[in-house]
């Protein structure tokens, strides 16, 4: 790799202090959970990752070791070691101890960066037991350890090295004392990130090693984000071929990449400096402008748009698009510390511009593509004026509050949503249980009967005809689809609660399929909750036990003496408890499990939804053949 000259102690610029992280690491990587002991790892690999935007490390590699201590290891230029001029220190030590303290401020080091705040290995560093830097530079490697963020001696030369290799390795292990939790380090989580991470850093290597179960991955996509709609959309019938196009404009990188396909749903993520911006912003508003645009200048100038026939809506041309856009910007600017949202204005004519010219010229070089998408959109102007008819139909506007709840619908006497729950029950006889064992004043019961349509394979028009659907939209308030508004919502919690075997797994994800594709809010928000009904009942002598899995079962038999002292039942369903049982163990708060619903990737998620309930068979039987010896728990069914 090169090494430019243009990086020592002189760019390393300080802005503040490194009080408080301990203290408050809330504010700086957003708690203390199972979440932000991932926010450890991403901060230490974004440093990686901006030298690699910077054209100057191609491989990184992550491992997590047996004592959940994790080495960060990568080949760009290593973190200038030279004395400070101001600080009298080490730049390393700077970096490591000072929060604000980095390459990314002056512009002369980095041009483009995702870690901007400057607060990323430094807080990582404060938050760790103990952390070891060893950073290869002009032939020499030079080492320093920290405890709770404070050296343990000053930055030492410890050895020499001969030709151009450089790079730096952070090896850190989190505080016990911070994260008080029993949580680990998720692989499956790590590798969604630094997939994607991949997919919009083309050409770098990135490896994940799991030392703990001897886990590894590597991930290498010379196509970047062209990649990254293939991978999105490989469970779906594609329409055409990924439209693809790139270009700087004022020193602004802009990539794109648009793909139809013949799901209902849209699929679009969005990056700037490598950070997925789950929130969107001025990029991605100039990508679906220019989509909706090129679309509807093409369906006119080729005579498939009537004069007499209004333009496609923005909704129309986003039914079943699968596009990604990701932008480079030296001075990228956030709604939040979060970085959840694009604010730059200049973004969008940019993007608008890449993206409008890409699309026009693809569609008249390629006619058969164009008439695909126009017949597309067509079909689907024409399914969403029926699916709003529809829509007005279930969500009629009234006077008296009462007239718009479904029947079925045992409502709570709290008006307050903050403090009220929905339960969404199967079955009419569970359902029973449930009203009489419920607490009335909060708890609110719908029972469903069957299985509600599968929404992964259904127009929303189609979904508005479903009684079952009809009744849970009414029931929650907030509509649903693009008139969603989660001001509506009648219930804080809103728990799917179904049997523990295969057909209540079944209406289970049926459901969280509806709520994921079309009233995405709730979850984001914190609503979606999943009951987690007993599987045994455990009787001894006066005392009834219940157990929620197979090792609490026998944890509860043992501690009774064995299987001869007891009188054990299985669980079928909800309704073969009776009204107590169900108040004891699935919805009294001072007792009852809930799992809150939560959406750690939404591009895997995405995918995953599409390859189990989507309408291609050869993934789905290729997942279950995969995952057969995985399942646990699984009824016969005869």
């Amino acid at each position: 790799m090169t090494n430019p000259t243009h990086y020592n102690a002189t760019d390393i610029q300080i802005l503040e202090g490194l009080e408080a992280v301990r203290r408050r690491p809330g504010m700086y990587i957003g708690g203390t959970d199972i979440k932000a002991l991932h926010h450890l790892i991403y901060e230490v690999v974004d440093n990686s990752i901006d030298e690699a935007l910077a054209g100057v490390c191609n491989q990184i590699s992550i491992t997590i070791h047996a004592d959940e201590s994790v080495t960060v290891k990568d080949n760009g230029r290593g973190i200038p070691v030279d004395i400070h001029p101001e600080k009298k220190l080490s730049a390393l030590q700077i970096v490591m101890t000072v929060l604000h303290a980095g390459g990314k401020f002056g512009g002369g080091s980095y041009k483009v960066s995702g870690g901007l705040h400057g607060v990323g290995v430094s807080a990582v560093n404060a938050l760790s037991e103990w952390c070891e830097v060893t950073v290869r530079r002009e032939g020499k490697v030079y080492f320093q350890r920290y405890e709770r963020g404070i050296p343990k001696a000053p930055v030492k030369e410890i050895g020499s090295y001969q030709g151009e290799e450089t790079g730096t390795s952070t090896t850190f292990r989190f505080d016990p004392l911070i994260f008080k939790e029993d949580i680990s380090y998720r692989f499956e989580t790590l590798v969604q990130r630094f997939r994607e991470m991949a997919f919009v850093t083309r050409g770098v290597t990135i490896r994940l090693a799991d030392e703990r179960e001897d886990k590894q991955m590597n991930f290498h996509f010379e196509g970047g984000i062209a990649s990254f709609a293939q991978y999105l959309n490989k469970n779906r019938e594609v329409l055409h071929q990924p439209i693809y196009g790139e270009k700087e404009i004022d020193g602004i990188g802009v990539e794109f990449v648009v793909q139809y396909t013949d799901a209902y749903a849209e699929s679009v993520y969005t990056f700037a400096n490598t950070i997925n911006t789950i929130d969107g912003g001025t990029h991605l508003t100039g990508l679906r402008t220019a989509v909706t645009r090129s679309i509807n200048d093409y369906a006119r100038k080729s005579g498939m748009l009537k004069e007499s026939e209004a333009n496609f809506s923005g909704d129309d041309t986003r039914e079943g698009m699968t596009a990604i856009v990701s932008i480079k910007h030296p001075d990228p600017q956030f709604e939040s510390q979060t970085k959840v949202k694009l604010m730059n204005p200049e973004v969008q004519t940019y993007v608008q511009q890449v993206v409008g010219d890409t699309i026009a010229a693809y569609l008249d070089e390629n006619p058969a593509a164009g008439k695909a998408i126009v017949q597309k959109c067509l079909t689907s102007a024409r399914a969403r004026d029926a699916a709003k008819k529809a829509r007005d139909l279930v969500i009629r506007k009234s006077a008296l509050e009462s007239m718009t709840l479904p029947g079925k619908l045992a409502d709570c006497s709290e008006r307050d949503f903050t403090k009220t729950e929905l339960f969404i029950v199967e079955g009419e006889s569970a359902g029973g249980s449930a009203k009489q064992g419920r607490d009335r004043h909060f708890q609110a019961i719908l029972p469903l009967r069957g299985k509600i349509l599968n929404t992964e394979r259904a127009r929303l028009d189609k979904i508005l005809g479903n009684k079952e659907v009809k009744a849970l939209i009414s029931a929650l308030g907030t509509s649903i689809g693009d008139s969603f508004d989660i001001k509506g919502l009648r219930y804080g919690k809103v728990v799917i609660m179904t049997d523990a075997d295969v057909d209540g797994a079944h209406i289970r994800t049926l459901l969280l399929t509806l709520f994921f594709r079309y009233m995405q809010p709730l979850i984001d928000e914190g609503h979606l909750y999943i009951a987690q009904p007993p599987l045994y009942r455990i009787s001894y002598k006066n005392q009834i036990s219940y157990a929620y899995d197979d090792a609490e079962k026998d944890r509860i038999v043992t501690r009774y003496g064995g299987p001869n002292k007891v009188s054990l039942s299985r669980y079928k369903g909800l309704g073969e408890m009776n009204p107590e049982q169900l108040w004891e163990t699935t919805m009294n708060p001072e007792n009852r499990t809930m799992l809150q619903v939560t959406v750690e990737d939404a591009s895997e998620a995405d995918r995953t939804f599409d390859m189990l309930m989507g309408s291609l068979v050869p993934p789905r039987r290729r997942f279950i053949q995969t995952h057969a010896k995985d399942v646990r728990n699984l009824d016969t069914v005869a």
